[in-house]
């Protein structure tokens, strides 16, 4: 949600997380030069289709597994935990801030792991023609910092699978990270745009800064 390098995070955790995630098998990266695109640019790059119909079912994706003894979950409250200590695969004393609606809690079984693009968006977009792994892949995906993000329980429902043509954070000032971070996931992925989430984001790019960063492909 997130994520990611876009919250600020005290240095104190911050040590003590990134720890904890090497300890969980989660491979934290060393700060390097990122590289960024044109947000537009990259946008143009995705393949524009109409959404395939049908035959989407959540459990084709098999999410929140263990990785290194934490779970997908765990990992992202870890890593996005503003402030606390790292025990185990929890955050003692931790405290979590919800970009979409502005919400901070102590309490994280209020907050669900957002996915940026929603499992049945991925499907429609072009996951239904993937492997059970690749799909498995996707809906853990610890390997860029925007695919998973930590949310108020009530912000994520609120979204559901809806696209950026349907729905945006009630938080306006996140808006520009939200339809990047949209762009990211579906370029890594290498997913599909219909015409209308295509066109309502070219509209919503023009309120943004032009860069992105440059995801990896999966």
């Amino acid at each position: 949600m997130p994520y990611g390098a876009d919250m600020h995070r005290g240095s104190a955790v911050a040590i003590g997380l990134a720890s904890l995630l090497m300890t969980c098998g989660v491979v934290a990266l060393a700060p390097a030069q990122a590289t960024t695109q044109n947000a537009q640019t990259l946008l143009n790059s995705l393949p524009v289709s109409p959404e395939h119909q049908g035959g989407y079912d959540r459990s084709l994706f098999k999410h929140w597994i263990t990785q290194g003894g934490c779970t997908t979950r765990q990992d992202v409250l870890i890593r996005d935990a503003v402030s606390g200590s790292a025990s185990g695969c929890t955050v003692v004393d931790g405290l979590w801030h919800s970009v979409y609606d502005g919400v901070t809690t102590s309490n994280a079984r209020t907050f669900d792991i957002d996915h940026q693009v929603p499992l049945k968006e991925a499907w429609d977009s072009g996951a239904w023609r993937w492997t059970p792994d690749k799909r498995k892949a996707f809906a853990n995906d610890l390997g860029y910092a925007n695919s998973l993000i930590a949310v108020s329980a009530s912000s994520n429902r609120s979204k559901s699978d809806q696209d950026p043509a349907e729905w945006l954070p009630p938080n306006t000032a996140d808006t520009c990270r939200y339809v990047k971070a949209w762009i990211g996931v579906k370029y890594r992925w290498r997913l599909a745009v219909d015409s209308l989430e295509k066109s309502s984001i070219l509209q919503l790019l023009r309120g943004c800064p032009k860069q992105m960063q440059l995801p990896d492909l999966a």
